[in-house]
Formats: structure tokens, C-alpha cells, sequence
């Protein structure tokens, strides 16, 4: 049970303490009713294996993997799974062909000496798989921290690069879009408001991103004030007319920064990947959008042709209500 609690926990799931006292008293009753009230060596191993085979099976089925859960979570899956299903044919065959032994001499009994080789070599392949887990995400954990920007919360832009290239590695065929955007003015916060102030303007625009952005985005913070998002699935059309709610929402708002409310703009710069293309040529070409747009008057949109024009003024592109962020 203290397993079944620790391998739940790992999956952010819980096994209720109610539930679990009540499951070790059924248990437990039932392993006193047939040493004590009825004896019976046989209705012993019966509980307490098929309890065991029980328990470990409902956890397997709580952390059943998805398609984007680690290799770890599905080997550890997978192995916990035949630990548990291992319990019923053993008990069964084992059981049934030592029944006359067990009565005199149970160490001795086919079943017994089963029992222990069997324990042995899958505890020790589940302990050792629930290891690897936990290294695997101590891994996990201090690569996240390690491509992690600690003041706006996106991915730095090693991170950013090394996710967007393994993405555009996979993924060859469908539509695939780059926005690259900078805060705009940027020098005169840190100059009137202090690189506090500044701090507090890029943790606001890096949170916005966050909470725009789908699961399937890869956003960075890749320079001081400059982020980059990733779009999987997505055509020239989709990404500006992100990017636009996005001018929007940060144009149209007033900014709490330290001391002082203040109005920010962005300038945005987009780019669809073409055949030939990898992260260094479309981060390229959405820096020269980004470029013309801070170049036409800043708190814009430029981007790769739509229908044989480009966007350079922010109100030609579609819009969505601000509030759809």
C-alpha cells in the first residue's frame, strides 16, 4: 500500500486514506479469519497474493500512459502491470499442483519456492524500474531548470532552440509558423522605471504568452526583450491573427508596473517554414519582419506574404476581441 501511495503521488494522483485502511482491514480480517476462526493454509495465499495482485493492479490502471507521457512513465507502467497480473496464474498453478504438500512441509512446496523466486526477480525489476523513474524526472526536472528563464517564466533560448529544432525535425509536413516579437521602447522603461520596472514589463509579457499559447506551442524568451513562439499547425492566416490579439491585448491595456501603470506595444515579425528551412533561416527571415515592423513605426505586424501582400499595418489584419487571450 505505502508503494501504491508513492507511485500514485509520482502521477499527481492520490489513493484515499479512508480507502486504503479500509482495503488493509478487509485484508487483514480476512488472513485472521483463516489462521484463527478457520484454518486454512490454501485461503491464506489466496487472499494476501490476489490482494497483492489487486492493489498493484488498480494503481497500473491509474497511471495508464498516454501518447505524451516519458518512455519512463510507460516502461514503469508496462513492468508494474505484469508484477501485478503475475500474482493470479502463479497463485492458481502453483497452489493447485502443491495442494498435498502444503498441509506438512510449505517451505518445501513448489509454491513456496515459486513465491520467492518470482518476488525476487520482479520486486527487484520494479524497484529498480521505480528508480530509473525517479531519476528520470530528477533529469527532467534540472533540464527544466536549466532552460528555463527564471524571470518570465517561458523557455531561454537554448531551450527554445533545442525543443523547436527536435519539433521541426518531426514534424516535415504540416504548416508551421514563427512569430518573433519585441517590446517596443523598451530602453526608455528600463531608463524611466528602472531595470525593475523593465523586469516587471517582460514578467507581464512573458505571462500573456504563456497564456496564450497551446499546449503544442514552443515558447522563448531568445534575447533581452525578445520572445519567439513556435506554432505546430499553423499557416501564415492563424499566427498573425495570434499575433494580432496579442498587439491588441497588450496595447489596449493598462500595465501595474511597480510604482506606476504604464501602457506597453509590441512589434511582431512572422514567418512560415518553407521545404528547405531550419530554426536559423526562418528565425532569420521573422527577424527582418520583426525588423520592418519596428522600422514602419513599432506596435505592428510584418510577416511572410498572405495572398501576395503583407500585413504592415495593424489594422488590416483580422482581429479578435482582446479578451479571447
Amino acid at each position: 500500500m505505502l508503494a501504491s501511495v508513492g507511485i500514485l503521488r509520482r502521477a499527481g494522483k492520490r489513493l484515499g486514506f479512508i480507502a486504503g485502511i479500509a482495503l488493509i482491514a478487509a485484508i487483514m480480517t480476512s488472513l485472521w479469519y483463516f489462521a484463527y476462526v478457520q484454518p486454512n493454509l490454501l485461503a491464506r495465499i489466496y487472499v494476501q497474493n490476489f490482494s497483492y495482485g489487486a492493489v498493484l493492479l488498480v494503481v497500473a490502471l491509474r497511471i495508464l500512459p498516454t501518447r505524451k507521457t516519458g518512455r519512463a512513465d510507460h516502461v514503469l507502467f508496462w513492468v508494474l502491470l505484469a508484477f501485478a497480473l503475475h500474482f493470479f496464474p502463479r497463485t492458481l498453478l502453483t497452489a493447485k499442483s502443491s495442494l498435498p504438500k502444503l498441509a506438512m512441509a510449505p517451505g518445501d512446496s513448489l509454491f513456496w519456492q515459486t513465491l520467492q523466486l518470482s518476488l525476487s526477480v520482479m520486486g527487484a525489476a520494479l524497484a529498480l524500474t521505480v528508480l530509473a523513474t525517479i531519476l528520470t524526472d530528477v533529469m527532467n526536472a534540472l533540464r527544466r531548470d536549466r532552460d528555463l528563464d527564471g524571470l518570465t517564466g517561458v523557455l531561454n533560448r537554448r531551450g527554445f532552440e533545442e525543443q523547436a529544432r527536435r519539433h521541426m525535425k518531426s514534424r516535415r509536413k504540416a504548416p508551421l509558423s514563427l512569430i518573433v516579437c519585441d517590446l517596443d521602447h523598451f530602453k526608455q522603461i528600463n531608463d524611466t522605471l528602472g531595470h525593475h520596472g523593465g523586469d516587471a514589463a517582460l514578467r507581464e509579457f512573458g505571462g500573456m504568452l504563456r497564456k496564450c499559447a497551446r499546449s503544442s506551442d514552443i515558447v522563448g524568451r531568445i534575447g533581452g526583450e525578445e520572445f519567439a513562439l513556435l506554432l505546430p499547425h499553423t499557416d501564415i492566416a492563424g499566427a498573425r491573427d495570434l499575433a494580432e490579439r496579442l498587439r491588441q491585448a497588450l496595447s489596449s491595456k493598462i500595465h501595474s508596473i511597480p510604482r506606476k501603470n504604464i501602457q506597453l506595444s509590441a512589434s511582431f515579425g512572422i514567418a512560415l517554414k518553407n521545404a528547405d528551412d531550419d530554426l536559423a533561416t526562418l528565425l532569420m527571415r521573422a527577424d527582418r519582419h520583426l525588423y520592418s515592423a519596428k522600422q514602419a513605426g513599432r506596435d505592428r505586424i510584418m510577416s511572410d506574404p498572405l495572398q501576395g501582400s503583407y500585413c504592415n499595418d495593424p489594422g488590416a489584419v483580422p482581429s479578435s476581441p482582446a479578451s479571447g487571450i
